[in-house]
């Protein structure tokens, strides 16, 4: 028996995530960002660059999108860290 493990990539998991929220009403960008940190902890992508293609992707499949990340210089509690 061969065990195959595949390579996922960050594009990967945020078009995944995307996908897996298509019946939602929308998709929170901090939820998203959130998500994908916890699955690929090692992730060197920034916070806009998961937003960046997590937007894209929802683009892309038509999924609606909430974009509440708080702004880095911003002083309110951000919902990731």
């Amino acid at each position: 028996m061969t065990n195959a493990f595949h390579t996922v990539t960050v594009e990967g998991a945020a078009e995944a995530y995307v996908l897996s929220r298509g019946k939602a009403r929308f998709l929170s960008i901090a939820q998203a960002i959130r998500a994908i940190r916890t699955l690929m902890p090692a992730c060197k992508a920034t916070d806009h660059e998961l937003e960046e293609m997590l937007a894209a992707a929802c683009i892309v499949h038509h999924v609606p999108v909430a974009f509440d990340v708080a702004p880095a210089h911003s002083t309110a509690t951000r919902l990731h860290s």
